[in-house]
């Protein structure tokens, strides 16, 4: 369908927490109606691969806390061309501020990237610079750190061989605690805006 754009959830350092039994309701909600989901890592249990496969298709890269198992959903690297983008995704590439050019050197073989997700930091991040989008979605469960609580995901949109829209939203509050995720938002037109 001409005009169409393929939604993709991104979520990143999970850490599922011992005697969860499935995914917040709120990461439903967020993700309701995605094409695809992209985990950065740090999963620490297969299973959460399995809880996000029930929403949409699932690819992953492995994290440091992703130990002693492998799953064929996961890699090092994870490089996709969707709609006309080129996504790639690492788990770590700190200091991410690095110039575009290092980090493509030093994590991607040299390759070229329109989107670089990322995890591991537990903070979200949206920067557009050198003509590459990077997103951090930050963690779900244990924003900054934090106690486990609320935290945020994201949402990629594209088609049409550009980026349509990215998103990085709060998952809402868990009672007591705060969220402490900062919304951001990026478009062609308006560039990357944090939103709160």
């Amino acid at each position: 369908m001409e005009g169409a754009c393929l939604r993709i959830g991104l979520i990143t350092d999970t850490h599922q927490p011992v005697g969860t039994a499935e995914l917040a309701p709120e990461i439903h909600a967020a993700f309701a109606g995605v094409d695809l989901i992209m985990h950065g890592g740090d999963i620490v249990h297969p299973i959460v691969l399995d809880w996000l496969e029930a929403i949409a298709p699932v690819v992953a890269v492995r994290g440091n806390n992703d130990v002693g198992w492998d799953d064929p959903r996961m890699a090092a690297v994870q490089r996709l061309e969707v709609e006309g983008v080129r996504i790639a995704m690492v788990h770590d590439m700190e200091p991410e501020d690095r110039p575009i050019e290092l980090l493509r050197e030093l994590y991607l073989d040299g390759e070229h990237a329109d989107v670089v997700v990322t995890g591991d930091t537990h903070f979200e991040r949206m920067d557009y610079r050198e003509g590459v989008l990077q997103v951090n979605s930050g963690s779900p469960t244990l924003p900054h750190h934090w106690s486990y609580r609320l935290g945020t995901v994201g949402l990629l949109e594209v088609g049409g061989g550009r980026v349509s829209s990215a998103r990085i939203v709060r998952l809402g509050e868990t009672p007591g605690l705060r969220n402490p995720g900062v919304e951001f938002e990026y478009t062609p037109a308006g560039g990357v805006v944090r939103l709160g």
